[in-house]
Order: structure tokens, then C-alpha cells, then sequence
């Protein structure tokens, strides 16, 4: 039998409820990028709404429209990836507010929101540093006339102002926060008015009152992912909702040999770095093949024994993800689609 992802919908809810409580007034925008961090938009977004969730980040467009057909029309879906007209053109059809980090964007949106005879949400993006597809400093002040403009003629009405941050060093966000500030400021006094202010992602949100703003965007904290090097879990108050299995097809002496290997997504990089779960407990994960991989065995191991990579009450994504310095986010959409995703 092939790997399992399981994911835990009970627990999903439960950090977003444990999310939304820390980060109140503000409001939580649940991020759903890539296929919701692994764990399939269907039913990651289907529960969130159910949980009284109204405001939805998704990278791209193609995730954008996927939220909007399981969300339906109330809730608000935002997308700040840069796109062709085509994709422009779906995202207004499906009534989703687009980041626009450039004025030749910008000028995109207005384009098709034109042709299309409706008005573009738009949250405009200033670079306070991070360098990742924000408007400059220097530039804002014209992009902001050439926005009012476009809003004067109908084409777009701008919403939000929003920003992404590096969370290197306190030192560094409070320069970038107080450049995203003057950049708010900066738009009211052009005359916007903006309904919308977002920066803060998972942990800044958490630990820095201050940076959450209105609305705050967390993927990781809500499936139970805890930044590497980071606060546990248990601190945060967050559990994984992810757990990653597959059964011993054979035992050979001192192996097991288990049905998971790189080609379902498993870092080759990781064997001999980790243990994983067994019913004997943790046991060294000693190689990683293309579609088999090897586990110390233990005692009575036999086939149809389940070992459990990550997850629930065993080593994290974050745990793995250290071992190969990266992050757990990684470890997690890596994992094939081709895996069946089981809900509990």
C-alpha cells in the first residue's frame, strides 16, 4: 500500500481557533497556497468557512478561483501573485482582490477591469525591504496618483496597502514597519480610503502586537507548522494536522522495508538525519529509495506494521526540516499529490 497523508480536520480547527484568539481585533486571512500547504484546498477551505473564516490568501490565481468554488460568494480571497490578462480576467470574474506590487500591474489590472466593465479590488504593495515585488519608497508617491486615477475612471477601487516583512531581527521589522506606515499615510492623504492594512505572516503576527494591523495572513501556525528554530508547538499552542504514514511491505533481518520513498515526495537528503514512528517506537529512517525506503526494524516488526513519518505524537515537519536546514513548509508540500490525502 502506498503512503497516507492523514490530516486532521478537528485539530485544523482548533489552531485556527487558537490563531484567531492570539491575533484578535485583527483579522485572520487564512493562506491556502500551494494546494493549502499540502493539504488540499477542498477540504482545508471547506472547514475554515465552517469555522466562521471570511478572508482567504492564495498566491496564485489558479488557488484563488479553487478557494472561491469551495468558499462561495462571501467570503474575501486575495491573491498577490503578478499575472498575464487572461489570469487577471478570472480573477475579477470570480470577484478576487489582487495584490499589485508595480505600476505596469497596475495598469494591467485597470486594462481588464476596463474591458471587462467591472471594478478591480486592489491592494497596493510597498517594498519596505524585503525586496519581493513591492512598490519603492521612492515610486509610491506616482503610483498612488496613477492609482487615483484609474479609480477616478471606474476601473479599480483601492482597498488595502500591504507588505511583506523579513523577520530576520526585530531591529530590521521596525524599520520596515514604520515604512509601511508612512506608505498608509501616505495613501489617505492622496485621498484613498483604506479599509485594509495587512504585514504581519505567521510569527510575527504571534509574537508583535503592533504588526497586526487589521488583517493578519497565516498558513503555517494553522496546520500546525512551527517556524524552524523556532517556539514549539506546545508553546504556540498549535498541533500538526498533518500526519505522514506508510506500512512495512517486508522485514529483512534488522530492516523494514516501508512503502514510502522520494518519488512520494520524502527528501532523499533525510535518511541516516532522522527516526520515525514505529509500534516499537522511533526507529532510524536509514535510507530513502525512489519508491521503498529502509527503517531500523524492532522488535516483532512485520509487514502491514504502519510507520509514521511525521505528525502527530512523533518527530514534526519542523522537526525533519531542521535536520536539512530548511523549513517545515518544505517538508510538507513536497509531498506528491499522488498520495492520498485521508481525512479524520
Amino acid at each position: 500500500m502506498s503512503a497516507r497523508l492523514r490530516i486532521d480536520l478537528e485539530a485544523f480547527a482548533q489552531n485556527v481557533a487558537t490563531v484567531r484568539a492570539r491575533v484578535a481585533p485583527a483579522e485572520l486571512m487564512l493562506v491556502v497556497k500551494d494546494d493549502a500547504y499540502g493539504h488540499g484546498i477542498q477540504a482545508i477551505v471547506a472547514r475554515a468557512v465552517a469555522e466562521g473564516v471570511c478572508w482567504f490568501g492564495a498566491f496564485d490565481v489558479r488557488a484563488a478561483v479553487a478557494t472561491r468554488a469551495v468558499s462561495g460568494p462571501r467570503a474575501r480571497i486575495f491573491s498577490w501573485l503578478t499575472v498575464g490578462a487572461d489570469e487577471i480576467a478570472a480573477a475579477l470574474d470570480d470577484d478576487i482582490e489582487l495584490g499589485v506590487g508595480d505600476a505596469g500591474f497596475l495598469d494591467d489590472v485597470a486594462a481588464v477591469a476596463a474591458a471587462r466593465d467591472v471594478v478591480a479590488r486592489v491592494h497596493l504593495k510597498i517594498d519596505t525591504g524585503l525586496h519581493r515585488n513591492g512598490i519603492r519608497p521612492e515610486d509610491w508617491p506616482a503610483v498612488l496618483l496613477r492609482a487615483l486615477a484609474h479609480q477616478d475612471a471606474g476601473r479599480i477601487v483601492v482597498v488595502g496597502v500591504w507588505s511583506h516583512i523579513a523577520e530576520a531581527s526585530d531591529h530590521d521589522d521596525d524599520r520596515a514597519r514604520a515604512q509601511f506606515d508612512a506608505a498608509v499615510n501616505a495613501a489617505e492623504a492622496a485621498g484613498f480610503s483604506i479599509e485594509v492594512r495587512h504585514l504581519a505572516a505567521s510569527a510575527a503576527s504571534f509574537a508583535r502586537p503592533e504588526f497586526r494591523y487589521d488583517v493578519v495572513r497565516v498558513g503555517a501556525f494553522c496546520y500546525g507548522i512551527r517556524s524552524a528554530g523556532g517556539s514549539s508547538e506546545r508553546e504556540l499552542g498549535i498541533r500538526p494536522i498533518a500526519t505522514l504514514t506508510a506500512q512495512v511491505l517486508e522485514v529483512r533481518d534488522d530492516d523494514a522495508v516501508v512503502a514510502i520513498g522520494s518519488l512520494d515526495g520524502l527528501p532523499s537528503i533525510l535518511a541516516g538525519r532522522v527516526s520515525v514512528g514505529t509500534p516499537g517506537g522511533m526507529r532510524e529512517l536509514r535510507a530513502i529509495g525512489l519508491i521503498e525506503s529502509i527503517v531500523e526494524a524492532w522488535p516483532g516488526a512485520a509487514a502491514g506494521d504502519e510507520v509514521t513519518v511525521f505528525g502527530r505524537d512523533v518527530s514534526s515537519a519542523t522537526d525533519l526540516a531542521e535536520t536539512i536546514e530548511t523549513v517545515g513548509e518544505e517538508i510538507l508540500v513536497r509531498v506528491s499529490p499522488t498520495v492520498p490525502r485521508e481525512v479524520v
